[in-house]
């Protein structure tokens, strides 16, 4: 195997992020303006989130997502318990 400078790793590794967005630019699911409405809205919230999701595909990524989450923390549950102290 080649030896690659850290340099040139990331030259490659910016190429390649710059090839798989350009990919997508364009081909989004959702709608731009509706997403720049969204957004304006957030600025003008009062209480804005820490995190927005914009789009069915994203929020189903969050679910995905928080849904693993939850299952793991419910396997872990007794070990996770079991550090307190004795009430």
């Amino acid at each position: 195997m080649p030896d690659i400078s850290a340099r040139h790793a990331s030259a490659w590794a910016i190429s390649a992020a710059r090839g798989v967005v350009s990919g997508k630019s364009g081909n989004q699911p959702g709608d731009p303006a509706k997403a720049a409405q969204a957004l304006l809205a957030l600025v003008e919230a009062e209480n804005p989130p820490t995190r927005l999701f914009l789009g069915a595909d994203a929020l189903g990524l969050v679910d995905q997502k928080l849904d693993a989450m939850k299952a793991e923390r419910d396997r872990w549950d007794t070990l996770s318990r079991s550090t307190s102290f004795a009430a």
